[in-house]
């Protein structure tokens, strides 16, 4: 990671604070992005005191324009980034007749189209160059579907989807592509989204719920190794993999341990 740029959206708090810190503890350059000033000069400043390297910019990750404002910014300050970590998202866990269209909306910029956004921004350089890393985040529920969060969960697939087709579009460019899928992390989305941690189906108790930290970790090791798709904890991977041979009955599970309508007061 020495001399390494590395990007990081969505570096404010949480997963993308965390990753920030443990690729400046390698010894790479890191770039956060995100919109929140305060947060982003406090995450800077922290790696700065333990002898790291970093910048932030400022940018609604939705709006194309200010993604491609904080690029220039960084191309021409910083330099050309070897990494990208597309971690920026949001959203609630809502069924389709609670989310408005302006929430689906909302939930589709944030992880995708900010995802689409910084890649593009930076990614006819990096093909130039020959050589770099685009790793995306989604959640598990990026491929298994759940009862009560349609919006957050189609756009979780949407990551899902563009990291396969982006691998596919760059083969050849000498830019790998990974995808990390963490389980249920203990960091502040659940106290921003009030209900959502309850629809998750009780089947999930028998993951470990992960920190930031370890999420972190496991993203700087795909950098590190040059690995392909990861997922975690394990558990999470196999069931994954379970999915895709009988899908019915990990659906079935989900539905029968996960938010149920009926149930709901009316």
């Amino acid at each position: 990671m020495q001399n390494k740029i590395a990007v990081i959206t969505g570096a404010s708090g949480g997963i993308g604070a965390a990753t920030a810190k443990a690729f400046a503890q390698k010894g790479a350059t890191v770039v956060l992005l995100a919109r929140r000033g305060i947060e982003l000069e406090a995450v800077k400043e922290s790696i700065e005191k333990q002898g790291g390297k970093a910048f932030y910019y400022l940018a609604d990750l939705s709006k194309p324009a200010e993604v491609q404002q904080a690029a220039e910014k960084i191309k021409a300050s910083v330099g050309i980034p070897d990494i990208i970590v597309n971690n920026a998202g949001l959203g609630r866990w809502l069924a389709i007749d609670e989310t408005s269209e302006a929430e689906a909306v909302e939930m589709m910029s944030l992880p995708y189209f900010a995802a689409f956004y910084t890649t593009r921004n930076f990614i006819s350089e990096m093909i130039a160059r020959g050589s770099g890393h685009i790793i995306n985040i989604t959640s598990p529920v990026g491929f298994i579907p759940i009862p009560g969060a349609l919006a957050y969960g189609t756009a979780r697939w949407a990551m899902a989807g563009f990291s396969k087709f982006l691998k596919a579009d760059l083969r050849g460019t000498g830019i790998r592509v990974s995808l990390v899928v963490p389980g249920k992390v203990s960091s502040t989305y659940f106290g921003h989204n009030p209900g959502s941690e309850e629809r998750i189906p009780a089947i999930s108790n028998i993951f470990r719920t992960l920190t930031p930290e370890d999420v972190a970790r496991r993203i700087v090791q795909v950098a590190m190794r040059g690995r392909g798709d990861s997922y975690l904890p394990l558990p999470i991977g196999l069931t994954v993999f379970t999915h895709r041979l009988f899908p019915g009955l990990i659906e079935w599970m989900m539905r029968a341990t996960g938010w149920n309508r009926a149930k709901q007061p009316t």
